[in-house]
């Protein structure tokens, strides 16, 4: 008896208060990896360089100078990004780097939802209110390894469940 009161507690702990959860690693690679670092890029804090790197990357353009080891790091500690089924035109994200906080809106929210849909987050939430995010990405782009066209170049981790 004991036991299924304390496994019922838990359950609803759970289901009262999700941010208890453990969160769980998670790694993309290749295309998924690049789409989802050259969307972040965009609203980070990278050099101006660095973000037109991506973006070109992004659109298959990878013909352009890139220094000798010039690798692009791109990070985020928290991604939270909201639509609703109830007001159809409502989404948003918030990102927050290490220093700075922006929030999107519209186009480039759905955009950054869309991304992160196709990187194997699933949204959750309730009451018509659809609600993805991740935690400590790190993303690893080296330019020179994705202009050899052979599937590699792109890699990022994350944290889901938080």
């Amino acid at each position: 008896m004991k036991y299924s009161l304390t496994r019922k507690l838990a359950a609803l702990a759970l289901l009262f208060f999700p941010a208890a959860a453990s969160a769980a690693p998670a790694t993309v690679t290749g295309p998924t990896a690049l789409a989802l670092a050259a969307v972040v890029a965009q609203h980070s804090s990278l050099p101006a360089y660095d973000k037109r790197v991506m973006a070109r990357l992004l659109a298959g353009d990878s013909i352009f100078f890139i220094a000798a080891r010039a690798r692009v790091s791109v990070t985020a500690d928290t991604v939270v990004c909201r639509t609703s089924n109830v007001d159809i035109a409502a989404r948003t994200c918030e990102l927050t780097f290490k220093t700075s906080k922006k929030t999107l809106k519209g186009r480039e929210a759905n955009e950054l939802y869309a991304t992160a849909a196709t990187a194997g987050l699933s949204p959750e939430g309730a009451a018509g209110s659809n609600i993805e995010s991740f935690s400590k990405l790190n993303c690893a782009i080296d330019p020179k390894e994705i202009r050899q066209k052979a599937g590699g170049g792109a890699a990022c981790s994350f944290e889901t469940g938080k």
